[in-house]
Parts: structure tokens; sequence; C-alpha cells
């Protein structure tokens, strides 16, 4: 090959260069903008603690539906003794929420996964791990199985230290679980969903996953969030010349309620931690 003809693919190759940043530029305004991310089918769901099978865990209290909507998982040790501990994606998917609203729920991350369903349908579901000490996976991450998204707290010594897990068949609930049915319609069970799901059939595809689709914590349905932003509680409005009567935000009830009666006890000496663990 002569000069000249190296020298005439130069401006082709630089094209070529331009056209695949602008691409790489238009997917990334795309997931910004609430679309979707592309994303593998997860191969099989595993407990977010304790890699594999949650050795050294157990649920101090598990679902219920029209009660408590997820499971709080616990080290064997007791006390704040899991404090830091690892928080493992329980399957592979795209992260859709990361962010610390305070209030009952702390530092929170929503994992959504894309699978083949046992009858091979291709399904989605949303998995949720609240009261984090540190959140560690991004807005739109791609995450494996098993790979760290954060370390479990106690929102800040609101509770013991544990982590409140919860998976969701309705996409659209985000942080506004008020705004839905409290049953079996919205939630699954965690540990039935995934002790049925171990191991999942899976192909080379990649399949649109919607990213954004629900609103921001204490917003409708109708004004969903689309910057990926961090979520703000709302505020309350200021009166003039009249006091403010502010009240409390609205915790999970099923939370904390039962943590902050086990917390009094205990400091009053009725009981010892982990013997109400199971209630």
């Amino acid at each position: 090959m002569t000069d000249h003809a190296k020298t005439n693919h130069q401006p082709a190759f630089s094209l070529l260069l331009a056209l695949l940043c602008l691409l790489a530029a238009t997917v990334q305004g795309l997931a910004q903008a609430g679309s979707t991310l592309r994303v593998r089918l997860a191969d099989g769901f595993d407990f977010p603690v304790g890699k594999p099978d949650a050795a050294g865990y157990h649920k101090a209290r598990g679902y219920f539906p029209n009660g408590h909507l997820g499971e709080d998982w616990n080290g064997n040790g007791g006390g704040d003794s899991d404090l830091g501990a690892p928080i493992y994606s329980c399957a592979r998917g795209v992260v859709i929420f990361s962010a610390n609203i305070g209030v009952g729920w702390g530092n929170c991350i929503i994992v959504r996964h894309v699978y083949r369903e046992l009858d091979g349908r291709i399904a989605m579901v949303d998995s949720l791990y609240a009261h984090l000490h540190q959140r560690v996976a991004k807005l739109h991450d791609l995450v494996e199985k098993g790979q760290l998204v954060g370390t479990m707290g106690g929102n800040n010594g609101m509770y013991f230290v544990h982590l409140h897990f919860e998976m969701r068949k309705d996409l659209r609930v985000g942080m506004n679980r008020s705004q839905f049915p409290r049953d079996n319609s919205v939630y699954y069970s965690p540990t039935a969903f995934i002790n049925a799901r171990r191991k999942l059939a899976v192909d080379s595809r990649k399949y649109d996953v919607p990213v954004n689709n629900f609103a921001a914590y204490g917003g409708s349905l109708s004004d969903s969030r689309s910057d990926g932003g961090e979520a703000k509680p709302p505020t309350v409005p200021k009166i003039e010349n009249k006091p403010v009567e502010v009240r409390k935000p609205e915790l999970n009830p099923e939370d904390d309620d039962f943590w902050s009666r086990l917390k009094a006890k205990i400091r009053g000496g009725q009981v010892t931690p982990g013997t109400e663990g199971n209630r």
C-alpha cells in the first residue's frame, strides 16, 4: 500500500471514530432521559448476604402481605456485629435507584433484573436493599449476581443493624409504597422467589430494561423522574404568623415500629438482643 493510499483512509477512520463517539453519547443520553438500557438475562438468583446461600445470616423477620413487605436479614453474631458487612446484588441487573432519602429508608438501592421464567416467558423484577451504611453501586451501573452494591447499616442508628430486602413484581413502586397494594399482587416473598429461581436459562442476547420509570419519593405516579438525580422527601409548607405543625414523615411502619419497640425493651432490660427476632 502506498503512502497516498494510507492518507486516503485517515478521513474515513476519523469519521468512523466520530460516529462511534456520537453513538456512545446518544446511548448515555437515552439512559439519563429515562428510556432503556440493554441488559443480559439473569442466570439465577441468590440471597443478598452471606455469599453464597446466606451463610452466617438468618431472617430476623419474614415477608407477609399487608404487613412486612420484605425480609430483614441479620448476621448470626447478633447485635450490631454485622455493621458494614457486604450486601450483594441477588442477580445480574441494572441499578435503577441509588440514593439516601432519609426518613425510615436511609440509603437505598434498587436493581432491576430481566430473566427467563421457568415457563419460558421473559419477565422483570426489582430487588430493593434498604438501611444501607454505604452505597457502592451507582445509578445505571450494570451489576452481576454476587457483586457488591453496598454495606449493611441501621439507618444511622434508627434501627439495629440489618438489611431490609424486598422483591417487587410491579416495576412502578420505587420508593412510593403507599401508592400501591401491600399484597402479593405487587410483591414477592423474597426467599420463595429466590429458591424457585436459583438457576435460570440464559442466551447471548441483551434485552431493553426501562429505567427511571417511577416517581421520586413523595411524588405522584405521573411525576416520574427522568434526570436520575437524588430523590428528596416532600417539604412542609410554611404558614405565616402561625405555628407550623410538622408531622413526622411516614416511615416504614412494619419496620420502624418493630425495631423501635425492640430497642426500647432492650434498654429497659425486658429482653436481650435476638430473643424477639422472629416475631
